[in-house]
């Protein structure tokens, strides 16, 4: 897992009335290797949020993305004590022409096609933003409604390993270790790109 500063800390900040600059973080990343137990993710989730909790206790929550574009709806943050406040139709996670790969707007932007990323196609899908309260009281300063997780599919923003939920799934993205299938699959950025090995 790595946690780092919001990319728009000027528009992820104020969900939160009160929030200092340095009074959120955001889980940037998560990848889990498919061997590992059960639950493995919720369970680290409970202890880095433990450890936030005791070593930097001017974090009063923290703000994570689903995304239902290529990966899963976020079952492993509802399952984590994570509340839904966001379901948005994607608009940054385009497909780069000459490639054919998934390409968020703001590495396109850094790569140098700002002038051409308009005219890129989004990929279809939903992103989804989360909000866990390491500061159990900062959840009365929420500006924006809690969205029940139901909402999900009935707007059919569901998706689990990168293939979007019928209204009637069952499924989550949390990995089956009897079956031998792993969870979400990752982004490009954490494909490994250099064949088997």
């Amino acid at each position: 897992m790595q946690f780092g500063p919001s990319m728009r800390k000027d528009l992820i900040q104020p969900l939160v009335k009160g929030t200092k600059w340095n009074g959120f973080i955001e889980l940037n990343r998560m990848a889990f290797t498919d061997w590992l137990p059960r639950n493995s993710e919720s369970r680290a989730i409970s202890v880095a949020m433990r450890l936030i909790r005791k070593a930097y206790p001017h974090i009063e929550w923290v703000v994570s993305f689903a995304d239902g574009t290529q990966c899963g709806d976020g079952t492993i943050y509802r399952a984590s004590g994570f509340v839904l406040t966001g379901i948005k139709k994607n608009t940054e996670i385009k497909i780069d022409p000459r490639t054919g790969q998934a390409m968020a707007t703001m590495a396109a932007f850094h790569k140098g096609y700002a002038a051409e990323i308009s005219t890129w196609k989004p990929l279809v899908g939903h992103m989804l933003r989360y909000i866990y309260f390491v500061n159990p009281s900062a959840r009365e300063r929420l500006t924006c409604p809690v969205i029940p997780f139901s909402e999900i599919q009935r707007r059919g923003a569901g998706m689990y390993l990168g293939k979007p939920k019928s209204a009637s799934s069952e499924t989550s993205d949390t990995p089956d270790f009897r079956s031998g299938k792993g969870g979400a699959t990752p982004t490009d950025a954490l494909h490994f790109q250099g064949g088997e090995g």
